[in-house]
């Protein structure tokens, strides 16, 4: 079994694009399986252009456990990342049964076959949504998980419980699940980013696509919320920050550091950022005025939360780095290359 070999299932999307940066940059071999149903396939071509490295790709539902299985008996990789998951709110409220039948069975595809094939490291790709509105901030891994507000982050708290059920029902497996605050950004090269489908679920699309011209108006939920300027307050990751951690959570199972077979880390800056805090400091960092107005609360948004990350820097041994103005600068340089905006 090749230690240094990672499987990325979602590995074309977002999230999975620069954690495949941060693998080669840290000597792995990678392999990607991603249906494109929402990412692109250009992404492959900007981890080529920024590592000198095109990963293997093959065009595999995480769904389709037989097409899944090809691929496991093609490769060696020991470890696996999970990122393959749909991940908008609003629709999953919609459209519950899409969200369960794609977000659960694809990860426990990926899971019976790593026992079917002996293979050890698997990180999941949770989120902060686990917690909901914590009775206490910031939230720790030990803080409780509140039931989930939609069928998405129920999603996560299942999937969850999944990998930490078979990890102690196999003894040769070992997991992480790293719960992700809110990424934003672009590599710094601005070969990759967020490229989301249709109209962004996330802000900081929204706002770049406004500044853009692509959206007429930035659109803030609320401003009378419990926080210093009645905007919600979140914990803003840098996306290559957060790809940086799924390396370290790999590096901590294939070293084996660590006694417990399953693991929680959250993925945050430890720092709350108000919504208008961050389009204030977009528009600072890139000399520009944003359209925006301020509308109505919209439903499952809760006023606050961001995180504690004693353990991912003290256990993991891993820390955000990136400062919130450069973060912004990457997202507006990917959104006027993407654009062809000068």
């Amino acid at each position: 079994m090749n230690s240094k070999s990672v499987l990325v299932a979602g590995g074309a999307g977002y999230i999975g694009s620069h954690t495949v940066v941060e693998l080669i940059n840290a000597g792995y071999e990678v392999v990607v399986v991603d249906n494109l149903s929402n990412s692109d396939i250009s992404s492959l071509e900007g981890i080529n252009k920024i590592t000198g490295v095109k990963p293997t790709f093959y065009n595999v539902d995480c769904c389709d456990k037989g097409a899944l299985s090809e691929v496991f008996k093609r490769h060696d990789f020991n470890s696996v990342i999970h990122f393959a998951a749909f991940k908008a709110v609003g629709e999953s409220v919609e459209q519950p049964a899409k969200y369960y039948r794609n977000n659960l069975l694809s990860f426990m595809n990926v899971l019976e076959l790593m026992v079917e094939y002996g293979r050890r490291n698997v990180v999941f790709s949770s989120s902060a949504t686990v917690y909901g509105d914590a009775d206490e901030l910031p939230v720790t891994e030990d803080t409780p998980r509140k039931p989930a507000t939609s069928p998405y982050g129920n999603t996560k708290q299942m999937s969850e419980d999944i990998l930490r059920d078979s990890v102690r029902a196999n003894s040769s497996l070992r997991g992480i699940a790293l719960r992700y605050f809110n990424p934003i950004g672009a590599h710094p090269s601005a070969l990759i980013g967020e490229l989301p489908r249709g109209v962004p679920n996330n802000l900081v699309p929204y706002i770049t696509q406004t500044a853009a011209g692509i959206r007429e108006c930035l659109s803030i939920f609320g401003q009378d919320y419990p926080t210093p300027d009645g905007s919600c307050l979140r914990d803003y990751i840098d996306i290559v920050d957060l790809a940086k951690a799924h390396v370290a959570a790999i590096d901590r199972m294939v070293e084996e550091r660590g006694k417990e077979s399953y693991e929680v880390f959250n993925i945050g800056t430890g720092r709350p950022v108000s919504v208008f805090e961050l389009v204030h400091v977009f528009e600072e960092a890139n000399n520009l005025k944003l359209n925006y107005k301020v509308a109505p609360r919209r439903a499952g948004d809760v006023p606050a939360v961001w995180a504690d990350t004693t353990r991912a820097n003290e256990v993991l041994g891993w820390r955000a780095e990136r400062a919130l103005v450069d973060t912004l600068k990457a997202a507006w340089q990917w959104e006027r290359n993407v654009r062809g905006i000068e």
